[in-house]
């Protein structure tokens, strides 16, 4: 029962806290008075205390910036982005991999199975195995890197 009142008394106390605490805010901002403002002068007279005076015959601003060659990330980037809006939709994120996705669905049906995928990814181990061993040395697993364009 006193843990009840304690607890009961004690948020009361901080309510009261945070009234008076807003409440004093509210009050200073009201009684702040507001910015003092300057005269304008007139566009005809110009104080030189004021403004800045400088000599500008004779000084050249900093050249354009020269455009640069595209990042290699920016690269990979619009290869994907087909409509140049610099932002990549999942049709446009899709489209890259049709053609691999056609090459490995052989029945053409748009499923690609274990099968399709087994018989495809067999074949190419066999063409990259040049000596017909089983395995894969370095050179001959070098052969099925990607080529740089």
């Amino acid at each position: 029962m006193n843990r009840i009142i304690l607890g009961a008394f004690g948020a009361l106390a901080l309510v009261g806290i945070g009234l008076f605490w807003i409440q004093g805010r509210a009050a200073v901002e009201q009684g702040a008075p507001p910015p003092e403002q300057e005269p304008l002068a007139d566009p005809g007279q110009v104080d030189p205390e004021v403004l800045p005076f400088a000599e500008i015959e004779g000084l050249e601003g900093p050249a354009p910036p020269e455009s640069t060659e595209l990042t290699r990330e920016e690269r990979r980037f619009f290869r994907y982005d087909r409509n140049r809006d610099r932002r990549i939709t999942r049709n446009e994120m899709m489209s890259t991999r049709t053609d691999s996705f056609r090459k490995l669905d052989t029945d053409g049906n748009n499923l690609l199975t274990f099968e399709e995928w087994a018989v495809t990814t067999s074949d190419r181990f066999a063409e990259m195995d040049a000596d017909g061993n089983g395995w894969l040395s370095q050179s001959e697993f070098a052969t099925s890197a990607p080529s740089r364009r």
